[in-house]
């Protein structure tokens, strides 16, 4: 799913559900990481990282540990970007050479409506006033959703090339559907301004992210890729 939304540069690997047989072990420094965490938390950091290590086998870099940074980043191997998500029942990873993109951010979450009051502190006003026309065109998008998980995978692609916090109100999102035919799961695309001083990829000062997203299987999914200078 989320391999239609990026570059054909990228490697992405997915999984759906919960089934322990299709994870790989940890490493133990990713298992000192979680020693004490709750059992949905363990199956969810494992199985993203199985997916992790198998899209670095097919960059053909050794698989390794993939461990939390700052700020729960995680910390790829020399010369690799990525990004990496999970909600109930999904996980993927999306792995580049450091030479083909300049930094990468994926999100996946249900399908549903925000819980009640969340949208008023992630939005702004003219984002909720989009929201609302997009939702009298297609309301069978639940778009307070899809605008969440955009501003997430615009985090995950900014956090690396900054190493500063973005917060919902610094970056004002505008998505944009494309016209579909009838069995073809809603999908298009957003920008997203930032609301303060982008970063610098190479000399260029970057003021804008462009992602796509798509909506399908219960989930929506949303990515960014930021072109090298």
């Amino acid at each position: 799913m989320i391999e239609d939304l990026l570059p054909d540069s990228v490697v992405v690997v997915e999984s759906y559900g919960d089934d322990e047989a299709d994870q790989g072990p940890l490493h133990p420094e990713e298992q000192a990481v979680i020693a004490r965490a709750v059992v949905k938390r363990r199956r969810e950091f494992t199985a993203v990282r199985t997916c992790a290590r198998r899209a670095m086998e097919k960059l053909g870099v050794p698989p390794q540990p993939i461990l939390p940074g700052e700020r729960g980043a995680p910390h790829w191997p020399d010369g690799v970007l990525g990004s990496m998500t999970h909600c109930d029942g999904y996980r993927a990873a999306a792995l580049a050479r450091a030479t083909d993109l300049a930094s990468l951010g994926i999100d996946a979450e249900p399908h549903g409506p925000l819980p009640e009051g969340v949208l008023l502190s992630i939005a702004l006003p003219a984002e909720q006033r989009r929201l609302a026309a997009l939702a009298a065109r297609q309301p069978e998008v639940h778009w307070d959703r899809l605008l969440f998980s955009a501003k997430e995978s615009v985090y995950k692609a900014w956090f690396p090339l900054t190493g500063k916090w973005l917060d919902f109100e610094e970056a004002d999102i505008e998505i944009h559907a494309d016209r579909t035919e009838p069995g073809v799961a809603p999908h298009g695309r957003f920008r997203a301004e930032l609301l303060v001083e982008g970063p610098l990829v190479g000399n260029r000062r970057v003021e804008y992210f462009e992602g796509r997203w798509i909506a399908r299987q219960g989930l929506v999914a949303t990515a960014v890729a930021i072109p090298p200078s």
